[in-house]
């Protein structure tokens, strides 16, 4: 009869590894140092291609790089389209650094978590706007319709003026 393993915290030690670490283990099987060649070159050419187009190949990846084709892994159309245009410039500078790629091919497919949205600013007010704020609501007639935007002006003067 088999049991069902638990992990807990107790008895599961996890250890961040290091690319130091992942290389020291792939020389030490001889069958695994026979990839490492083949790695290196796949992160060089990444690099290479980050370097000619940096805001389209942060959410790209090589797929395959074999007979002169380069096949790339985009998260959405929208991105593929973008990059189709840029072929010829990638390719150029790709050439430049010595790399012969004669056809590139995309393949729409989630690679990484796309988070593609733009992080939101934090909105600053100067001093004087915030005491504007803080006049106007001093000088709102108080009523049923303007309690909760009295309310409202009181709280974000508060906010602003507290370190």
């Amino acid at each position: 009869m088999l049991r069902p393993m638990r992990f807990n915290s107790s008895n599961l030690t996890i250890k961040r590894r290091t690319a130091v670490e992942a290389t020291d283990f792939l020389r030490r099987d001889d069958r695994m140092a026979t990839l490492l060649p083949a790695i290196e070159r796949m992160a060089s050419l990444q690099k290479d291609c980050a370097a000619a187009l940096p805001a389209m190949f942060k959410y790209c990846e090589i797929l395959a790089y074999e007979q002169n084709v380069l096949t790339l892994a985009l998260p959405n159309a929208a991105l593929a389209a973008k990059l189709k245009q840029q072929i010829p410039k990638l390719q150029e500078t790709l050439a430049r650094r010595g790399w012969q790629v004669d056809q590139v091919k995309l393949r729409v497919q989630m690679v990484k978590a796309a988070e593609i949205k733009e992080p939101m600013r934090a909105l600053s007010l100067s001093e004087a706007a915030v005491d504007a704020f803080d006049q106007l609501g001093d000088t709102l007639e108080p009523s049923a319709q303007n309690g909760p935007l009295i309310a409202a002006l009181k709280a974000m003067v508060a906010r602003r003026r507290t370190p």
